[in-house]
């Protein structure tokens, strides 16, 4: 099984272009260490700390429908909806995954993975 480092996404209403092509399907890459630290020596970011999310998704978001590139000013852009859209798929591909244990289901008797989340365990 290979490592997904890419995800494909559709936005819920789309970025519309200068010339009116609404851009809906889209790919976003993990982010690195990179991705989140850089971004804090911005200026734009020390005047402004919700900039930095603009940065981060320009960053991470490698392709949007036919457009050429994905910066700033496209993120920046874009509907309410989609950017919030955009933020819950970043906080998914990029939060840690617990482990998880073999077990089996007390109800229909099928082996389940159960996650464990040592966060939550009180420990």
């Amino acid at each position: 099984m290979a490592f997904q480092t890419e995800f494909n996404f559709t936005l819920p209403r789309g970025y519309i272009d200068k010339d009116g092509n609404v851009h809906k399907e889209g790919t976003m890459r993990l982010a690195n260490a990179a991705d989140e630290i850089l971004p804090l020596k911005d200026p734009r970011v020390q005047q402004n700390p919700g900039y930095l999310t603009i940065i981060l998704l320009a960053r991470v978001v490698t392709k949007l429908g036919s457009m050429p590139a994905v910066d700033t000013r496209v993120i920046e852009n874009l509907f309410t909806m989609d950017l919030a859209y955009l933020q819950d798929l970043y906080q998914r591909i990029n939060t840690m995954e617990f482990p998880v244990y073999k077990t089996i289901c007390p109800h229909c008797g099928k082996e389940i993975d159960v996650p464990i989340n040592f966060m939550e365990a009180g420990l």
